[in-house]
């Protein structure tokens, strides 16, 4: 007797990850054949020593190998096509289809239950694609079913220089047809063995004509979607009328993206972005007239933007923030620590140091790290080719980056990647780098190991193993800033083309891509997506889609399916006595709301939380109204909204805009030249100069004289930074 079961199958073009030191011309991790054999797990993939290939693909290894030219590769990979049975045309079905393949492949997979055997049957408009299936199928058909699962995509890596189109595109369909046999075969041992089915992640399917959801907190992203049209006009008008600029973050609440999404269309000088470009945004509105810019994001936000507008001389342009209360952050705020001005302080006694530190953290942050380690700010876009660029430029030196625990975690294991390339394949993503260079610096690579961003922090061992069970074979989308597990999970499918390990624009980019790729195609096509960062970039993303669906003269129908890994019934009950049916949610002595709540407050876990950052989501639609009505003549009422101009001063009496400023200039000099500044390298090799006021700073720093070590603090922040460096100022000038 035989059980059949089909999973749903999704096809994209092979998009790859890439850094580059110019970004006109990315490099491709993937293409190279030292690559074959990856570092990371993903169903097929293993780090751990596997068995040796089936005797049948050891076989068919030899086989390939033996012929040596390459038509005839080609003329007996088209023998082996000739050998799969007809495929019924009543099984050419979406259902049926295999994603990551550039041409259209179908598969059926059926289970012998009285021999345990698979069987498998394929078919691919491509005569070449079709081949490859042949070839699998002839390895795998009839083997038992554990022992599909035990083939390994390194297993196939012989077979990728002996066939033609080598290229990873080629390379892309051995893995994803494998992994599409691996998951039908997962399915079908388990209804086999009476095991109950997974509960699918929530998401959103957007189409051309509309948008479905799937589950509750999908719902509730795509309740405002289609904002309320009264509304929207309330807010252009205030926007346009007082000259009002509003720069957001993607990961802001859905109805106020889904309001500033339909404004947009009405008035200019809104824009939303990751964090580096809303500062940018700001100056640019600046320059357009604009009075005040509203930001939309957590305090490091308002803060950098009122100080790039400072120093582009737009002063006068007032500032304002969402709440009258502290909008935190909890990755800045491990960088506000007793514990992180420790692990400076091992950078200071470390010379030549140089402390890479992640945009996402406050301006004070960024301005007394400077002082006491010379400072570059990075972004999760560039911080590699920032940190390989460091290394290269000055001897000797030791790099420090914080305060992303796993940020820094995932740039080691990258570059631990790296040492598997040749050096022509490292010289493409650095020119001064290979793989002795590689090596020499993985003990001088430091990361602070105590910071995390509470969203990303639960894309954990929950997340990836029902992902690993589920969703191997969809793309996956995650942040730089994501736990190991998920970080090797998204490399994985980098690897077979099916991935994007990078920044929220990254991530967007890398869908519109993939949907635009469909399009071209004109057939019809279901893409699904895993999306491993905040829910908030769901606006963002079917706004991108949809225009991009929308703008298409194809008949083909495509359907792109965002999934949320969340539990689907993880929404917060909210409480009918709060104004707008909020509920809250008390993280440390902040009481935080949340729109719409999850059942923990925060982060993504299967069983309750989703990954919806609390914070963001104070800046409410009530409050961006609310700051609109009262400018520009009723300020003092906003007093507390306002971003904060620093006053204070650094321990060598410099402004802190100032000095927390000169990191992120040197970011945006590398940016526009690809070296670091030669100011900053002076720095690095000279850290105080002849300055007496920088050596009594450093002086005490370095002699424990932290304000926090008399208290017996051990970096637990009974002190914020702020206060900390104001004592230890008043020192200085004593």
């Amino acid at each position: 007797m035989e059980s059949s079961a089909t999973i749903t199958m999704k096809t994209s073009s092979s998009v790859l990850y890439t850094i580059s030191p110019n970004p006109k011309k990315s490099f491709n991790f993937h293409k190279y054949p030292s690559l074959t054999k990856p570092l990371f797990t993903c169903n097929a993939v293993t780090v751990t020593p596997s068995p040796s290939p089936p005797f049948k693909l050891q076989t068919l290894i030899t086989e390939f190998q033996s012929i040596t030219q390459p038509l005839d590769r080609v003329k007996h990979l088209l023998h082996y096509a000739s050998t799969l049975p007809p495929f019924p045309n009543e099984s050419r079905i979406d259902p049926n289809r295999v994603m990551g393949c550039t041409a259209r492949v179908w598969l059926v997979a059926q289970l012998d239950k009285d021999t345990n055997n698979m069987r498998f049957f394929a078919d691919s408009d491509s005569d070449i694609v079709r081949g490859y299936c042949a070839c699998l199928i002839h390895v795998l058909d009839g083997m038992p079913a554990d022992e599909v699962l035990n083939v390994k995509t390194e297993d196939l890596a012989a077979l990728n220089g002996g066939l033609p189109g080598a290229e990873r595109s080629r390379v892309n369909t051995w893995h994803n047809v494998l992994i599409a046999m691996q998951k039908k075969t997962k399915v079908l041992i388990a209804e086999r063995d009476g095991k109950p089915k997974f509960e699918e992640f929530p998401s959103l399917m957007i189409t051309g004509e509309g948008i479905e959801a799937k589950g509750s907190f999908a719902e509730a992203q795509a309740r405002y979607l289609f904002p309320d049209e009264l509304k929207v006009k309330e807010l252009v008008d205030e926007l346009r009328e007082k000259r009002i600029g509003v720069v957001a973050h993607f990961y802001m609440d859905p109805e106020v993206q889904g309001i500033l999404t339909a404004a947009q269309k009405h008035w200019p000088h809104i824009h939303i972005s990751d964090s580096l470009v809303m500062a940018d945004s700001a100056v640019k509105m600046a320059k357009e007239g604009c009075q005040f810019i509203t930001v939309l994001g957590v305090d490091f936000m308002s803060e950098n933007v009122r100080a790039i507008l400072d120093q582009a001389g737009f002063g006068e342009v007032g500032v304002y923030r969402m709440s009258n209360e502290q909008i935190g952050c909890s990755l800045a705020d491990a960088a506000s620590t007793p514990a992180y001005m420790n692990y400076l302080e091992s950078a200071s006694n470390s010379p030549p140091s140089l402390h890479v530190v992640y945009i996402n953290t406050s301006l004070e942050t960024k301005a007394y790290a400077h002082e006491l380690v010379p400072t570059i700010t990075c972004t999760s876009s560039n911080v590699v080719q920032t940190i390989l660029q460091a290394f290269a430029q000055v001897p000797d030196l030791n790099v420090w980056y914080g305060p992303d625990s796993y940020m820094g975690e995932n740039i080691a294991k990258l570059f631990q990647l790296m040492t598997l390339m040749t050096n022509e394949e490292i010289a493409e993503i650095h020119p001064k780098h290979n793989r002795s260079t590689i090596r020499s610096l993985l003990p001088r690579l430091h990361y602070y190991q105590d910071g995390t961003c509470m969203v990303h922090d639960l894309f954990g061992h929950e997340v990836v193993e029902k992902i690993n069970e589920m969703y191997c074979d969809s793309f996956l989308t995650a942040h730089f800033e994501v736990p190991g597990e998920m970080f090797s999970l998204a490399m994985e499918a980098k690897r077979r083309g099916m991935g994007i390990v990078g920044s929220t624009q990254n991530i967007l980019d890398f869908i519109k891509q993939r949907v635009q790729g469909a399009i071209d195609r004109g057939v019809n096509e279901h893409l699904q997506f895993v999306l491993g960062t905040e829910s908030g970039m769901i606006t963002s993303i079917v706004a991108a889609v949809r225009s991009l669906l929308k703008s298409s003269s194809s008949q083909a129908k495509v359907k792109v399916e965002i999934v949320f890994p969340v539990s689907s019934d993880s929404m917060t009950k909210t409480s009918t006595s709060s104004p707008s049916g909020q509920k809250s949610v008390t993280i440390g002595d902040v009481t935080l709301p949340i729109v719409p709540g999850v059942a923990t407050g925060e982060g993504c876990s299967i069983h309750g939380g989703c990954a919806s950052c609390p914070y963001m989501k104070m800046n409410s639609l009530t409050s961006l109204l609310k700051v609109c009505h009262h400018l520009p003549e009723e300020k003092n009422i906003l007093m507390e909204y306002e971003a904060e101009r620093f006053k204070i001063q650094t321990l060598s009496g410099k402004s802190i805009a100032d000095v927390g400023c000169e990191p992120i200039l040197h970011m945006r000099h590398f940016q526009a030249t690809k070296e670091l500044p030669e100011k900053l390298v002076n720095q690095v090799l000279h850290p105080c100069g002849n300055d007496p006021k920088c050596q009594k700073a450093q002086n005490l720093t370095t002699n424990h004289q932290y304000p926090y070590m008399q208290l017996g603090s051990t970096g637990s922040g009974s002190l914020d930074l702020y206060e900390m460096y104001k004592r230890c100022f008043r020192q200085i000038d004593d």
